[in-house]
Parts: C-alpha cells; sequence; structure tokens
C-alpha cells in the first residue's frame, strides 16, 4: 500500500491507524484474536489487512490522535494519555484494556526523591518539575492552581530529582521503577489504557459507523475472551445441583442430556484465573472428564 492511496478518498475504505512502538505486538495480537490478519513488513508504516474495506497507517501514540481529529484516519487506537496530551477533540469508540503486555491500566504520577521536602503537590510551587507529557502536566498544575515550571524530559525521567528537576511526571504499571530509583508518589495525575478513538467527521458517514462498529465489536469479544477458558464436564444427574452451585458462570452453563441418561454435559465459560482451584472440587462434586478450551471472541 503506498501513501498516496491511503490518502485518497474517493475509495470506500475505513482508514485505521495502528500504534507503533510498545502497544504493536500487542495490537496485532488483539487483531489477531478479533479475526484479523495484519502484517507488518519492516521499515513499511502501511501494514497489510486481510480486510479489503480496511487500510492502515502505523504511527506512534503520541501523534494518533491529532491525526485522527484532523480526519487523517477514521479510527485508532491509541492511549487515552496521549489524547489529553495532545488535547485533541475525538471520539472515544471503546476501552480496549486487557491482561495483555502494555493493554493493562498505566499511571501517571508526580513523584519526588525519598527524603525531599516536598509532601504534596502544592509543595512544588515555583519549583522544576521534568515531564514527557507537559501538555498534561500543566492542565494538572492549573487545575490546582499551582506555578510550578515544567520542563519536557527526553528519557529517563526517572533519574533526575533531585539534581535535574524537583519532581517528576512519569508512567508507571508496576511501580517497580519508582521504588527502584528511590522515589516517592506524592499523587496521581491521569490513569489511562488504550482506546479506539474516531473522527467526529467519520462518525457522521452511515457505512463507517457500521464498519467501526464491527470492528468494536470484534475487538472487546476477543478482549473479553482473553481471561476466560470454556469448561466442559460430564457430570452424574444425582449431583448436578453440587456441580453448578460451584460455578461461577458468565452465563447459565449448557446443560445437555447424554447416551446414558444417568449422566449429563455441563459446558460454561469462567475465569481462567479460577481454574486451578475449582477443578479438584469439581471432581470431589462428582464431575468427570474436565475438558478446559481456550476462547477466541466472547460476543453478545
Amino acid at each position: 500500500m503506498s501513501d498516496r492511496s491511503f490518502a485518497d478518498r474517493s475509495t470506500k475504505k475505513l482508514r485505521l491507524g495502528l500504534p507503533k512502538g510498545s502497544l504493536q505486538e500487542t495490537t496485532v495480537k488483539l487483531f489477531a484474536q478479533a479475526g484479523y490478519n495484519v502484517r507488518i513488513q519492516s521499515r513499511n508504516y502501511y501494514p497489510d489487512i486481510d480486510d479489503e474495506e480496511i487500510e492502515c497507517i502505523l504511527i506512534r501514540p503520541q501523534e494518533m490522535a491529532r491525526y485522527v481529529e484532523q480526519g487523517v484516519m477514521d479510527v485508532a487506537i491509541t492511549g487515552r494519555d496521549w489524547v489529553i496530551e495532545s488535547g485533541a477533540d475525538v471520539e472515544e469508540v471503546a476501552n480496549l484494556e486487557a491482561p495483555w503486555p502494555n493493554y493493562v491500566p498505566v499511571r501517571w504520577i508526580l513523584a519526588v526523591k525519598e527524603g525531599s521536602p516536598f509532601e504534596k503537590p502544592e509543595d512544588l510551587r515555583g519549583k522544576r518539575i521534568a515531564a514527557e507529557v507537559v501538555g498534561m502536566t500543566k492542565k494538572y498544575l492549573a487545575a490546582k492552581n499551582i506555578d510550578a515550571s515544567v520542563e519536557f524530559s527526553w528519557g529517563a525521567t526517572e533519574v533526575k530529582p533531585p539534581i535535574l528537576a524537583d519532581a517528576i511526571v512519569d508512567v508507571t504499571e508496576t511501580g517497580s521503577s519508582l521504588r527502584a530509583n528511590n522515589l516517592r508518589v506524592i499523587d496521581t495525575i491521569a490513569e489511562s489504557t488504550p482506546r479506539l478513538i474516531a473522527n467526529h467527521a467519520s462518525l457522521e458517514e452511515p457505512w463507517i459507523v457500521d464498519k467501526i462498529d464491527r470492528l468494536k465489536m470484534l475487538l472487546l469479544g476477543a478482549i473479553s475472551a482473553a481471561s476466560r477458558v470454556c469448561l466442559a464436564m460430564n457430570v452424574p444427574r444425582t449431583q448436578l445441583d453440587d456441580v453448578l452451585e460451584l460455578l461461577p458462570a458468565l452465563n447459565t452453563p449448557t446443560i445437555s442430556t447424554l447416551a446414558d441418561e444417568a449422566w449429563v454435559d455441563v459446558t460454561t465459560v469462567i475465569e481462567e484465573r479460577l481454574v486451578r482451584e475449582l477443578l479438584p472440587r469439581l471432581v470431589a462434586a462428582g464431575a468427570r472428564g474436565i475438558i478446559e478450551s481456550p476462547l477466541n471472541k466472547i460476543v453478545g
């Protein structure tokens, strides 16, 4: 695909922005689970996708919301943090939080060096704050009526206090980097997950809305299935109630009659994290021939 074809609006195609960088690998995995084959070749910013009604472009998440606002793309995936940072006026279509690398929630935190005299955000009036998200940080400070100098950080932000900055705004998922660098959090300025965003004008075209709705349904269906599995088992009718009491089903379990009328087949969907503790209890309750199967999508 060439950049000219992507810019051409004479063809009826949904222009989709995919995030380059940390979100890229998981995004391709998400699309695969949703039923789309996305192929990204080295040094090619126009990935192939096995849907003739979609064309893709690979862009850094930091820039994505701006291009969606401008209408260069109809729909895209980027972090909520970068929508806030850019100030772009876009429509949020879906929260794509998922239990996969870089798709879990992250926090942008205000932190200082352990042992510093700063205990609360207001203590930073007149001080220097290093941040990659300068716009977000300034909005946060303005809302709290705190006058401080905000400097853009090109990286290694966590090592800057107390010599290069009095405080930092940095992103964290687990807090391990903060602890490793002897930093103390004094506030959270924003929380973020990947979002599916759309251009307002694009959402006025019915065929685009229909295409986005179908894409959203499949992506969210894949995410819903990410942490769940299907359990199928044979259960004696006389012990069916005991087994059903143990099942935290997503929906009512499916119960089917077997050739031996003294037994039934029970099929249900549960959180994968529960399986380890649940299986021994199911066996003790009378279930036999238990099969655990992965899921690709849960829709509806």
